[in-house]
């Protein structure tokens, strides 16, 4: 059942209006995602948020007579609301309250397939529910389902904290665990002197369908954000024969909220392990450098911003008029043109090259098993046969000695 839905936001003097506009329409694409229709919104200029309703008294009546018209099941506001904001509104609002942080969990716990996502899920709604057990109030005690109780469930509105914190330990005994068995299969891929490529970038960039066109995968290509939660690693076969590794992972965002951050950096880290970052960018979107900057910002607080980057702006096809790459290492291509997957393919050739090192090697052609591994292990750009000596020079690059 689609659920009718209301957009609130509150316009501080820190935030441009621009940047306030972009967050609303963000916050539209979020509910979304998370299958609701958005019936109307609700916005106030204030020089700070009302520490007791969030926006001003007469925007919450206002709200109030707005749900009760256009029977609304859901009011989702545009940032972060304390334990006694919600409880405050709910006693004005006949209307669930829900804040950002809540919907973009709500949505992680939909998107997530395999057990290690889910169990992220649950531990970051966890962490998030515990300081605000008191402050529920009436909208969450609700019987029902609806947007912000997929996830733990139902049963948390009866846990109390001690019973929370013992899932909480709970969730990070079995997340260590699966952790530590990615841990194993990382090290294994680092024995091989295999080159990794991570995509990443902002919710919506398009890193899946070009991840799917890429490495033949079938991951999940939708208009929605966070259509990729879980991490997947594929084969990447480039036209010299040589075979590399390339993981598509979550998307960013804007003011992504610190707990799902932490929840997420075990799953993130598995791009911290790779040589080159992709970072995906939609050169059609008007707010794209604010979504550079967001993702760049986010590699620095998960110390990544060491890992060489090259910059794709994606959907070149409907790229805007007045777009200006901003990044000086680019390719501007459109996931769905052939053309521009052979174009990237090679970009990414290069800058192989760039990090490994060049050889030239004399292998006798009796020794087929030498021959194999220095095509599944390099880049050959030259192989001759030498019948004086029968033996293949090989010319190419490979993984640095100090790696």
């Amino acid at each position: 059942m689609v659920e009718r839905a209301i957009l609130v936001g509150c316009e501080l003097p820190k935030q441009t209006e621009e940047h306030f506009y972009y967050s609303m329409l963000e916050l539209g694409s979020l509910a979304k995602t998370a299958q609701a229709e958005v019936v109307g919104e609700v916005t106030q200029k204030r020089e700070r948020v009302h520490p007791a309703t969030f926006v001003g008294s007469g925007k919450i009546e206002e709200i109030a007579a707005f749900v009760a018209e256009m029977e609304v099941d859901v009011v989702l506001f545009n940032s972060e609301l304390s334990a006694t904001q919600v409880r405050n509104i709910s006693k004005i609002v006949d209307a669930r309250i829900l804040d950002r942080t809540q919907l973009i969990l709500d949505i992680f716990a939909m998107r997530a397939k395999t057990r290690e996502g889910k169990l992220q899920v649950a531990l970051a709604q966890y962490q998030y529910l515990l300081p605000r057990l008191s402050g529920q109030g009436v909208s969450l005690s609700r019987l029902g389902g609806g947007i912000g109780t997929r996830g733990p469930g139902e049963t948390k509105l009866e846990m109390d904290r001690r019973h929370i914190r013992q899932k909480m330990v709970d969730i990070k005994k079995q997340l260590d665990i699966v952790v530590k068995h990615r841990e194993r299969m990382t090290a294994r891929r680092n024995d091989q002197a295999i080159f990794r490529f991570g995509l990443i970038g902002y919710t919506n960039a398009g890193k899946s369908t070009l991840f799917n066109r890429l490495s033949d995968a079938k991951t999940l290509e939708e208009d929605q954000l966070f259509a990729t939660l879980d991490p997947t690693t594929r084969k990447l076969a480039f036209s010299q024969g040589y075979t590399a590794l390339l993981t598509d992972t979550v998307g960013f965002i804007q003011d992504l909220p610190t707990t799902v951050v932490a929840a997420f950096r075990s799953t993130l880290e598995e791009t911290a392990n790779v040589d080159v970052l992709l970072h995906v960018v939609d050169c059609s979107n008007p707010d794209y450098v604010q979504h550079e900057k967001t993702v760049l910002t986010l590699l620095e607080d998960l110390e990544m911003q060491h890992i060489p980057i090259l910059t794709v702006y994606n959907k070149k096809d409907q790229q805007l008029p007045y777009f200006i790459p901003t990044q000086p290492n680019y390719v501007e291509v459109s996931a769905l043109e052939e053309s521009s997957q052979y174009f990237l393919m090679e970009k990414m050739l290069w800058e192989i090259k760039q990090l490994w090192q060049p050889y030239v090697v004399h292998v006798p052609a009796s020794d087929g098993r030498m021959l194999h591994k220095y095509k599944q292990e390099t880049v050959i750009i030259e192989e001759m046969f030498d019948e004086e000596t029968e033996s293949y020079q090989l010319k190419g690059y490979q993984a640095r000695k100090d790696k």
